[in-house]
């Protein structure tokens, strides 16, 4: 079982002297995660394996993805063709919306280990908390993944798309805070008020869409660091979220663009203009995907 940290903060670990390491984060659980891995969100199954091949080629060792996704199988099939052990890499699944029902979340566990070739993932989370869904109760589904990290299957759990409100409610009603919270978080999005109780509470965050989708880096302040910096405008805006803590893992289906993606930790973004992204950021309005508090898609 997992226990409370004695302190509210998140503990970044420091990278080996290759400039391409990729920092850990510490997390609640005693566990780390990779600050920087591969996603998988949109990857079509028939293309995944071999996505996956290429991060993993790339020197990724973090992989993202969800039963919602339906490519962990092609997922599996990369992991296993690539020849890199188990314990060097660090993968993360998603429970579905459909399968919230404690009898459901436990089987379509056991289906998302099988699909992925492994007795055990290094982070399983609830996708979405679906408030409009199920009475409002995802505590008793998060008391199911508790006995996911209780028997090591799961070495750590957490959850996505939780507001306040909802982590509020874990703390209060079960006995394990997450680990971790994978949330929107770009320029657009800052999503300040999450990433703050977080860092209270111990919690490391995980930023889905870093790149909004792609559009933040059409804004003329990325093209002009991006230019000064001789550095890719993705580059940059990924480069933002590390050195604020979250944890990001870009999709691209471009080998090229994976190095890229990858080629992080042999620059830094200075002050001015670490401020300069931020002022980018408008509140809710800069939201690229659902709203946790309405979103009830199952």
């Amino acid at each position: 079982m997992h226990i409370r940290p004695a302190g509210g903060t998140i503990g970044v670990m420091t990278a080996t002297a290759d400039r391409n390491a990729v920092p850990r984060i510490a997390l609640n659980s005693g566990r780390t995660i990779p600050q920087l891995g591969y996603g998988t969100f949109k990857v079509a199954p028939a293309d995944a394996a071999a996505a996956v091949g290429a991060a993993l080629e790339s020197g990724y060792r973090h992989i993202d993805t969800a039963q919602m996704y339906g490519n962990e199988a092609e997922v599996g099939t990369g992991i296993a063709a690539s020849g890199i052990g188990r314990s060097d890499l660090f993968l993360t699944s998603k429970l579905n919306n459909g399968n919230h029902r404690p009898d459901d979340a436990r089987r379509s566990f056991e289906e998302s280990l099988a699909k992925l070739g492994t007795d055990y993932l290094d982070l399983f989370l609830i996708h979405w908390p679906l408030p409009t869904r199920y009475d409002g109760d995802f505590v008793s589904t998060w008391k199911v993944l508790e006995e996911f990290a209780a028997d090591g299957r799961a070495r750590s759990i957490g959850v996505s798309n939780f507001q306040v409100p909802h982590l509020q409610r874990l703390l209060d009603d079960a006995d394990t805070i997450p680990a971790v919270n994978q949330v929107e978080v770009h320029p657009w999005f800052g999503n300040e008020e999450v990433r703050a109780f977080c860092r209270e509470q111990g919690i490391a965050v995980e930023a889905w869409s870093p790149l909004a989708q792609g559009a933040v880096m059409d804004e003329p302040v990325v093209k002009e660091l991006a230019e000064s910096l001789g550095r890719t405008a993705a580059q940059v805006v990924l480069r933002w979220h590390l050195q604020r803590g979250d944890i990001v893992f870009p999709k691209s289906m471009s080998p090229a663009r994976m190095r890229e993606n990858f080629a992080l930790f042999d620059f830094e973004l200075d002050g001015d203009a670490m401020a300069r992204l931020s002022t980018l950021d408008r509140g809710a309005d800069g939201r690229v995907g659902p709203d946790p508090d309405t979103f009830d898609l199952v």
